[in-house]
């Protein structure tokens, strides 16, 4: 179920790319995982959809693990030990990547944590990533992993800002139907898309704060649509 870094390897075990995001060896790793996938998870299904979490999910895991490969085939410091190197196994470049989205997303959002009181949420990822850039020296494969989730977390929602919806491919075609267009949304209508990504990106420059009241309304609406 691990992803082993040696290529040979990888060759013979060529599932273990998707199947180490969904394996733990002890309780405590699958238990800060799951608490990190509740607490901000649960932020970013409220702002999009499930259809984009489940994307990042899974996509960021194959960025975390595509990392790992690569730094310890090709970084002088690894490649002479890749095949002695531990396997690579956790949700955590999964979760890092969903952290770091819903960061990204919303950078002034706050939670409450433990001990620190109110943090923003751009605050809570660097803070992520620090640890992982420091734990190199103990963990490089695991580090390397988060880093990889991170980086595809920043990179999907500056993304979709632009417009482009990674998450798409796993939509379902619909059937063909005749609608008529509209730049805005009424109140109790789902917004369009266009209407969506203009109101992400005031969250994303002025926080969720600076929203309209109407704003708020949409993006609410858009939140709860049944979407596959």
């Amino acid at each position: 179920m691990a992803a082993p870094a040696y290529l040979p390897t990888l060759a013979l075990k060529f599932w273990t790319p998707l199947t180490y995001m969904f394996t733990h060896v002890d309780f405590l790793h699958i238990l800060f995982n799951m608490l990190w996938l509740f607490w901000l998870g649960k932020i970013f299904i409220d702002f999009l959809k499930q259809r984009q979490f489940v994307f990042v999910y899974l996509a960021g895991g194959l960025a975390g693990v595509l990392l790992f490969i690569l730094a310890f085939n090709f970084l002088p410091a690894f490649k002479n030990d890749v095949q002695f190197s531990a396997p690579l196994i956790g949700a955590s470049a999964s979760v890092m990547a969903v952290v770091v989205a819903t960061a990204t997303l919303l950078p002034n959002y706050s939670i409450m944590l433990l001990f620190f009181g109110e943090v923003r949420l751009k605050y809570l990822a660097i803070g992520y990533i620090i640890l992982s850039l420091i734990d190199i020296l103990s963990n490089p494969g695991g580090s390397f992993a988060h880093l990889g989730g991170a980086l595809f977390g920043f990179i999907y929602i500056k993304q979709l800002q632009s417009g482009n919806d990674w998450s798409k491919i796993f939509a379902k075609r619909s059937k063909l139907k005749v609608v008529r267009k509209n730049k805005s949304a009424s109140r109790g209508n789902i917004p369009d898309q266009d209407v969506i990504d203009n109101i992400l990106d005031k969250i994303s420059r002025s926080g969720y704060d600076s929203l309209t009241k109407f704003e708020k309304e949409q993006l609410f609406n858009a939140s709860k649509k049944n979407e596959p």
